[in-house]
């Protein structure tokens, strides 16, 4: 038995894939942004903060980088509600993305921190900078530097987890193609579309972190 393939319904649930990109992107947008921010100040905190700060941060990272991201979600959407606390189904596929990314990032941010040279430090030091001061103008930079590939495939590693925000009911592109396929039954050309999809964003993602990091660390490039 042959098939037949069939993208015919693409034209009529155009406007559902087109917005379920768009809200993949917003959520790596959001994501990325807050995620790495947050990635910046626990990694500040692990290698360099207050002594009695330092477990509450490396309990937050073990605990978000030893459970399933599909669990966090379910946790902050599901769970919160219990005490109160009701989301939105974009506001909680944020809020679990950027908790998540924050953890991975800060661990690799800490690895790029652990790898700046003492005499950096003495040198902010001599110039009578506090430690935050000598962290943000002195080391911040060439750390995030020596890491930015890491950083970027993480990222990139994030936003195609962003799928499983579809079981909350968040309509990003994964949602879309359940969307579509639940209606046509052509469940091989929903997935196979939003694969492509995916695959093209991840190397667009890709490409765009690269021409920040070449606008941010010029010199590296022309090592």
């Amino acid at each position: 038995m042959s098939y037949h393939f069939e993208f015919s319904w693409l034209l009529q649930y155009y406007p559902q894939i087109v917005k379920g990109i768009l809200i993949t992107l917003q959520l790596i947008a959001i994501g990325g942004v807050l995620g790495i921010s947050l990635g910046i100040v626990c990694a500040w905190v692990r290698a360099l903060g207050p002594l009695w700060l330092k477990p509450v941060v490396a309990t937050y990272v073990e605990l978000i980088r030893n459970t399933p991201f599909l669990i966090q979600l379910f946790f902050i959407f599901f769970g919160l509600p219990s005490l109160g606390l009701q989301l939105g189904e974009l506001t909680a596929a944020n809020i679990a993305m950027v908790i998540n990314l924050g953890a991975y990032s800060c661990e690799i941010i800490r690895a790029g921190i652990q790898a700046t040279p003492k005499g950096q430090f003495e040198a902010g030091a001599s110039l009578a900078m506090s430690p935050f001061e000598t962290f943000r103008h002195v080391v911040l930079v060439p750390s995030l530097q020596r890491i930015w590939p890491a950083l970027s495939s993480q990222v990139v590693i994030v936003m195609l987890g962003s799928s499983v925000v579809s079981q909350i009911a968040a309509e990003d592109l994964t949602f879309a193609a359940n969307f579509i396929q639940s209606r046509t039954f052509r469940a091989f050309e929903a997935y196979m579309v939003s694969t492509v999809i995916y695959l093209v964003l991840a190397i667009l993602l890709r490409q765009v972190l690269a021409m920040i990091g070449g606008i941010v660390f010029p010199r590296r490039l022309a090592r």
